[in-house]
């Protein structure tokens, strides 16, 4: 007698914790749409929805009083807008994904070397150039970042402990003293230099056109691919190495792409708006708390989550000392520290 195979049902269990994944997602999107609205009105000064909408939609010829509107909106708010999300969302998944590689919960996307990258190459390029317009050093930070990227992990590629995340945490540290270093070196014998990377250093999405955001949003994207790819090896190399191999991974290959991904994401970022510490690292725990330790939801919620804590920091920043502004950089870093005394408080550290 012939038998038919019959489909298990998912467990319920595992069905209501996928349901409430998926609306956690969804409820992450419209606070961001909701951000995002607050952050075009929001600024030196004050626009109501109405003059929002005018500023997007109104036509070139109309009245002066719109055209200032439609000025403020659409080339200073709009670009603003829109880095913040890019550069969050990039900075986010850059640290669950580099604290998944590594193993490590404290660890963020400076730890491959491509803050100090980035910031060595800036003050050399002023130094050696002339430069003063952000637009034309952004392109040699992420040529920075990635450099220092591809040594970090070329050096942790090499002798006895090849792949180990150890050694790639050393190799990192290694490599970021030597460059910060370098950069106080090159920026203390040159004004010019040390000038442009106190602006720089600050970190924030302001002052950038879309002429560098798409290039950038490109970058992003394609470190958002090479991400997604990787998760399900994450997932079996934080079961330890020699258990994902016996499992199928190829870990070198995993490891390879995924540090490409986090180069590309965190390279392109801070290219874009300097160094924002603190956010890649703190948004991976707080995805984690939310969606638990399978980086196939983790991942994605750090990338939202990254996006809404950067542009509301940014928000934030606008309203604190106005007329003037705070960094978001600086907001950024003042909300992580309490942050994680609170998790070391609560022994929350833990990256499984």
């Amino acid at each position: 007698m012939a038998t038919t195979a019959v489909e298990r049902p998912a467990p319920r269990g595992t069905t209501q914790a996928r349901r409430r994944r998926v609306v956690g997602l969804g409820m992450l999107v419209v606070i961001l749409a909701a951000a995002g609205t607050v952050s075009l009105a929001v600024g030196a000064r004050a626009l109501t929805p109405a003059e929002v909408w005018h500023g997007l939609f109104a036509a070139p010829d109309a009245d002066r009083g719109l055209t200032e509107i439609r000025l403020i909106v659409r080339t200073v708010r709009v670009p603003r807008t829109v880095l913040a999300v890019v550069a969050g969302m990039a900075l986010g998944v850059g640290g669950a994904l580099i604290q998944g590689h590594t193993r490590n919960p404290v660890a963020d996307t400076g730890l491959l070397g491509v803050n100090a990258g980035a910031s060595f190459a800036v003050v050399t390029v002023i130094a050696v150039f002339g430069f003063s317009d952000p637009f034309q050093y952004v392109w040699f930070a992420f040529l920075g970042a990635g450099a220092a990227g591809v040594v970090v992990f070329g050096l942790s590629s090499l002798g006895r402990g090849a792949g180990n995340p150890l050694t790639l945490a050393l190799a990192g540290q290694g490599i970021t003293v030597f460059l910060a270093a370098m950069t106080t070196a090159v920026a203390l014998s040159d004004q010019k230099s040390l000038n442009a990377l106190r602006f720089w250093n600050a970190g924030s999405p302001a002052g950038v056109g879309f002429s560098v955001i798409w290039p950038v949003t490109a970058f992003v994207a394609l470190g958002l691919v090479l991400a997604m790819t990787t998760l399900p090896a994450v997932n079996l190399l934080n079961l330890g190495d020699d258990v994902a191999r016996g499992l199928g991974v190829n870990i070198a290959l995993s490891r390879t792409v995924g540090i490409a991904a986090i180069t590309l994401l965190a390279g392109a970022a801070t290219a874009a708006t300097g160094p924002i510490t603190f956010l890649g690292l703190m948004v991976a725990h707080m995805a984690r708390y939310l969606t638990g330790p399978d980086y196939r939801w983790l991942v994605p919620y750090a990338g939202l989550l990254g996006a809404v804590v950067l542009l509301v920091c940014d928000i934030v920043g606008r309203l604190v000392v106005r007329p003037g502004e705070l960094d978001a950089g600086v907001v950024v870093a003042l909300l992580g520290a309490p942050f994680f005394a609170a998790l070391v408080w609560r022994g929350k550290f833990r990256n499984a």
